[in-house]
């Protein structure tokens, strides 16, 4: 993946979803109300929610947000039933495309990312169609800007907590994990004071598309802001270098 800034799209993203920051927070609200029905309200006995908040975290969600969020889902009456959903599929010139959603109604949330491939020219496709080329993956991005200390020690930090990979970028340090070892990775570097532009357990494409042809680019671009607005869908994950 060398010579592809993971953090000019991820600033991109965070700068073009500022003014959905609410739909940040209902997202993580939803992640931590599943974690909690699946493995109790203790991060320390509960590694899906133990994830959850450090993704919570890296989103500057409040600690007193995250708190309410594991309370009201401990309760009797912890809110809607949620299912995870993945979809996978095609944007224009094969372009692959990974939704995963949280939804309390399968079928409308089937019909809305069938509308939104639709509506750019492409086509969602059977389970494990695309997701091949991915690798699931933590992943801490750092803004080298913001970080003040050396890189060989922020290695050693990452290294020493169980990440897999350091690499240094131009503008930024990426952090790869195991996803098993992605919450110690985050606890260490709060630890230190270090703080992340991005640290979420995601699908890293093995290889990434350059598209020219401005009429795929717009139908692309449609198909993954759909996705984006649609209030059961999770992230989007897709091949495309931007």
């Amino acid at each position: 993946m060398s010579g592809h800034s993971k953090f000019a799209n991820i600033k991109h993203k965070k700068e073009k979803n500022d003014a959905a920051k609410g739909k940040i927070f209902t997202i993580i609200g939803r992640e931590i109300a599943v974690a909690v029905k699946e493995g109790g309200p203790d991060p320390s006995n509960n590694f899906k929610l133990a994830q959850v908040i450090a993704k919570a975290k890296a989103n500057n969600v409040p600690n007193d947000t995250i708190e309410r969020g594991i309370k009201k889902a401990s309760g009797e009456n912890g809110g809607a039933d949620y299912k995870y959903m993945t979809y996978e599929g095609y944007g224009p010139n094969g372009i692959a495309i990974i939704v995963d959603a949280l939804t309390d109604n399968i079928n409308r949330t089937a019909a809305n990312v069938r509308s939104a491939f639709t509506k750019g020219q492409g086509n969602v496709g059977t389970p494990g169609c695309v997701s091949f080329m991915f690798d699931k993956k933590g992943q801490i991005i750092i803004d080298r800007e913001e970080c003040e200390m050396e890189p060989d020690d922020l290695m050693m930090i990452a290294l020493d907590a169980g990440a897999d990979d350091f690499v240094e970028e131009e503008d930024s340090f990426e952090i790869l994990t195991d996803p098993d070892a992605f919450a110690g990775v985050v606890e260490a570097l709060e630890a230190n004071n270090i703080a992340s532009v991005s640290a979420e357990v995601t699908m890293i494409p093995q290889n990434y598309v350059t598209l020219t042809d401005e009429t795929a680019i717009k139908n692309l671009t449609r198909i993954l802001d759909l996705l984006e607005e649609d209030d059961d869908v999770q992230a989007v994950y897709h091949n495309w270098d931007e």
